[in-house]
């Protein structure tokens, strides 16, 4: 296994929309171990491949405490949302030591398939439910902070180049 580069924000390619998996096999296995070993050191509780340069839709998910419990969701889709909305203070291991409050459905259905092919579906709430959906926000090309006013998403750009030209990193 390998521990993998993490795009930073406002880096262009985390806007890139990613293709489906139609090849599964080693490959696609060493990338998820990869990217599980990744988020796990990260320390974070979901990776989305968008975000380590790979443009496809495989995103890894634990939210566990015990850090036991990895999913995995290739091709992933949204079969359903609930219209009860909720707030949750999110974080992005591609933007590091920034949160803030994003609205999103509260319960979402899920239909994937995991690293060998092998079709599932998920229903989830709370930190589960939200980390499905600002994973495969990812996947489209979407950053959590593009929920936010255009005022604070151009202080968190500005914060971050400011840090990468220093050679700092939160």
């Amino acid at each position: 296994m390998a521990l993998l580069n993490i795009l930073r924000y406002p880096d262009p390619r985390l806007h890139k929309v990613a293709k489906p998996v139609t090849e599964f096999g080693a490959r696609l296995e060493q990338l998820v171990a990869d990217m599980a070993e990744t988020m796990y050191d990260a320390p974070g509780v979901g990776l989305a491949a968008s975000q380590v340069d790979v443009h496809e839709r495989v995103v890894v998910i634990d939210v566990s405490e015990t850090h036991d419990a990895l999913m995995v969701f290739v091709n992933p889709e949204i079969v359903w949302a609930s219209e009860e909305k909720q707030v949750y203070d999110e974080g992005c291991l591609s933007v590091p030591g920034v949160y803030d409050g994003v609205e999103r459905p509260a319960r979402v259905k899920v239909r994937a398939v995991d690293q060998f092919n092998k079709p599932f579906e998920v229903e989830a709430d709370g930190l589960l439910a939200v980390c499905i959906q600002h994973e495969m926000d990812h996947l489209m090309g979407k950053v959590f902070v593009e929920y936010l006013s255009p005022l604070k998403r151009n202080r968190i750009k500005t914060k971050l180049l400011k840090e990468e030209r220093s050679g700092r990193r939160a």
